[in-house]
C-alpha cells in the first residue's frame, strides 16, 4: 500500500504527535508498505529519508503549548506537489483542524482521507472563528481515528461524527532493552521527568516542591530531567531547592535512544501534568521501560494506568500528596514491582505492531469506501 502521512508539527521539537507519526511510519515500512511523511522543516533538517520537509515552521500557541507549524500559499503548493508525486492509496493526516499542512492536505485531497485526532479540546477561539472552513475539512475526511476515549468524545459531541478509537503506540522492545545511563539509578532512589519543563501544564514545579520535601530526609535521592527549557529560569523560582541543586541533573534535549535509556535509569517516572492531555504517551514509554509510574489523576492518565493498578495516581497540583506517594513507593519495593508488572501487561496492547494492524484495517475500510486517490495535477 502507498501511504502518505502528514505531520502538522516540526520534528525539530519533540512531541507526542511527532513521535506517533515517526513510529507509525517506521512500523508500516517494516511491514512492507511504501510510506512518505510530509512535515514542516528545512532541507537540512537531517530527518529520516521517508520524511519530506515542507518548509520553515513558525511557532503558534496551541493547547497550552507552542506548536511549530507550516501554513500558507507556499506550503499549499508543496503539499499538492508531494501528493501528486506520491500517488498514495490513502492519505493519513494528523490534527487537521489546526492551520497546518494537515488542513491543507485535506483540502487538496481527491481520494480516501484518514484523520487522527490527538487532543481533547472542545472549543477555542480559532475553531469558532473558522467554523465554515472546518466543516469543509470535516466533510472531506473519509474516516476518523481518535487516540483516546476523550478525543473520541470530542468527535461525537462537538464535531458531528464518530471515530475509531485507536491508541498511541509505543515501541515496547526499544524501551525494554535499553541500557541505563552510567551511574544511574543509584542506591538512594532516582525520580525521572521528561518534557518541556518550563511549560505550566507539564507541572514540573510540583515535582520540584515534592523533591525538596523528600530530599531533606533522603540524602541520596536524585532527580533526572530530560527535555528542552531554561534551567536557570525554572530554578530561580524555587530558592528552597538550592541546597539540593547538585542532586538534580538536567540532560537537555535527548535523542530517542537516550530517552529510552533515561527511562531505564530511574526508579520512578513522575508525570505531574495539570491538564491538556488526551492520552499520555510518555506513560506508555515509561511502562515499556519497566519503570513504575506516578502520575497526576487526570482522566487520560487514569485510563492508561488501568485505574491506578498499573501506576500510582495523586491529586492534580498537590505537591504534598505527590511527595507522600513517592516516599511510600520508594520505601515499598514490593508494591513498585507489582505496579510495574501490571503495567507490562497493560502496555502490550499499545505495542506498535498491534496498533499498526488496527490502523491498516481503517485504511482498507476507507479505500473500499472512497476508491483510490486520483493523481493530483502539479501546479
Amino acid at each position: 500500500m502507498r501511504i502518505g502521512i502528514v505531520c502538522p508539527y516540526s520534528f525539530d521539537v519533540p512531541g507526542g504527535v511527532q513521535n506517533h507519526v515517526r513510529d507509525l511510519a517506521e512500523t508500516l515500512i517494516a511491514l512492507g508498505h511504501h510510506v512518505s511523511v510530509l512535515a514542516p522543516g528545512d532541507e537540512e533538517s537531517g530527518e529520516q529519508p521517508y520524511v519530506v520537509p515542507a518548509g520553515r515552521a513558525v511557532p503558534v500557541p496551541y493547547n497550552g503549548s507552542v506548536a511549530r507549524v507550516s501554513f500558507g500559499l507556499i506550503s499549499a503548493t508543496r503539499v499538492r506537489r508531494w501528493m501528486a508525486a506520491g500517488r498514495f492509496d490513502v492519505l493519513h493526516v494528523h490534527e487537521p483542524l489546526i492551520p497546518s499542512l494537515s488542513m491543507l492536505a485535506v483540502l487538496s485531497a481527491r481520494g480516501p482521507v484518514v484523520a487522527t485526532f490527538h487532543t481533547a479540546m472542545t472549543r477555542s477561539r480559532a475553531l469558532a472563528a473558522a467554523q465554515g472552513l472546518l466543516q469543509l475539512v470535516l466533510e472531506k475526511i473519509t474516516g476518523r481515528i481518535a487516540v483516546s476515549e476523550l478525543a473520541r468524545k470530542v468527535q461525537v459531541e462537538h464535531l458531528g461524527g464518530s471515530a475509531w478509537e485507536i491508541p498511541n503506540g509505543v515501541q515496547v522492545s526499544r524501551y525494554r532493552t535499553a541500557v541505563p545511563l552510567p551511574g544511574w539509578p543509584g542506591p538512594g532512589g532516582t525520580l525521572g521527568f521528561l518534557g518541556r519543563f518550563t511549560e505550566p501544564r507539564k507541572g514540573f514545579p510540583f515535582l520540584l516542591q515534592a523533591f525538596a520535601t523528600l530530599a531533606r530526609s533522603r540524602p541520596d535521592l536524585r532527580l533526572l530531567v530530560a527535555g528542552p527549557g531554561d534551567v536557570d529560569e525554572v530554578m530561580a523560582d524555587f530558592p528552597d531547592i538550592s541546597p539540593y541543586r547538585d542532586r538534580i541533573v538536567f540532560l537537555g534535549k535527548v535523542s530517542e535512544e537516550d530517552k529510552a535509556r533515561m527511562l531505564r535509569s530511574v526508579d520512578l517516572y513522575i508525570a505531574p501534568n495539570t491538564g491538556g492531555e488526551s492520552f499520555g504517551m510518555i506513560l506508555t514509554e515509561a511502562m515499556s521501560a519497566g519503570t513504575t509510574v506516578v502520575a497526576s489523576d487526570l482522566d487520560a492518565f487514569r485510563r492508561v494506568l488501568d485505574g491506578g493498578r498499573a501506576g500510582a495516581l495523586f491529586p492534580v497540583g498537590d505537591s504534598a500528596a505527590l511527595a507522600s506517594t513517592i516516599g511510600g513507593l520508594l520505601d515499598d519495593p514490593t508494591r513498585r514491582a507489582a505496579l510495574a508488572a501490571r503495567a507490562t501487561e497493560v502496555v502490550a496492547a499499545y505495542d506498535w505492531p498491534v496498533v499498526a494492524e488496527r490502523v491498516l484495517e481503517v485504511y482498507s475500510t476507507v479505500i473500499e469506501v472512497a476508491g483510490a486517490v486520483v493523481e493530483q495535477p502539479v501546479p
